[in-house]
């Protein structure tokens, strides 16, 4: 689908680009494009295109996604506070974490992510969270589809993922340091819903010289239980 070409870091694209995104010819494209940009699932400037703000409303109206970080915003707003560092709340989309909430300060600059953005399971804290508690078949389509180096200290080799999200399970945190991005720690816990079924997973990141996830762990925990209670009498099932 054209939408896809854009990824979380490609704001623009020009005709040219797509095309080669998108497999298609560029009179294709070009026609495509022309017919988005009148519904606004496009907006063009200049030569370039970009995702329209129809998008976002259609989004807005998804009423799973809306309810979830409804309820989970006053949660994040509490980690936010107590720890002045980014916060997120994610969700799993295929093989991947989805950041469907994220709240940041000034000092946020540089962290490796944004609302709708992509990262894989294997190596975030979120996706660990979300791992750990899912359904084996996740699991074993993450392994599947290998496990992808992204900095020195991803783990890359399956079965020592499999031993630390063994000890997430038991522990109930899930802790990322420096394999997503070089320098940036994490830490996340799950959020269940009726029947234990985990829905998403808070988490709060940071440098790794301000930000110590072991001291940390404790207010995302406390966070992801208190969501935990209000999705389970509510109707948000994934």
């Amino acid at each position: 689908m054209l939408l896809d070409a854009f990824g979380p870091d490609t704001n623009e694209m020009g005709l040219n680009g797509l095309a080669r995104a998108a497999g298609l010819p560029k009179a294709t494209v070009h026609r495509l494009a022309g017919e988005l940009v009148a519904t606004g699932f496009l907006e063009r400037a200049g030569s370039n295109y970009s995702l329209g703000s129809h998008l976002f409303e259609l989004g807005q109206r998804v009423p799973r996604r809306r309810l979830l970080r409804e309820a989970a915003l006053p949660y994040l707003e509490d980690v936010f506070v107590a720890t002045r560092e980014t916060v997120h709340l994610a969700v799993v989309d295929g093989l991947e974490v989805i950041y469907v909430e994220r709240i940041a300060g000034h000092r946020a600059p540089g962290t490796p992510s944004a609302v709708a953005g992509r990262l894989p399971l294997h190596c975030t804290a979120t996706g660990k969270a979300l791992l750990a508690n899912g359904p084996p078949e996740l699991l074993d389509g993450v392994l599947a589809a290998g496990l992808k180096r992204r900095t020195p200290f991803t783990i890359v080799v399956p079965a020592l993922l499999v031993e630390e999200l063994a000890k997430v399970r038991t522990s109930g945190i899930a802790i990322e340091r420096e394999e997503t991005r070089n320098g940036f720690v994490s830490v996340a816990a799950p959020v269940f819903g009726r029947g234990g079924q985990v829905l998403a997973a808070i988490s709060v990141t940071g440098p790794r010289q301000r930000l110590d996830p072991d001291v940390s762990a404790g207010v995302v925990r406390s966070a992801a239980r208190g969501l935990t209670r209000v999705l389970v009498g509510t109707v948000v099932d994934r």
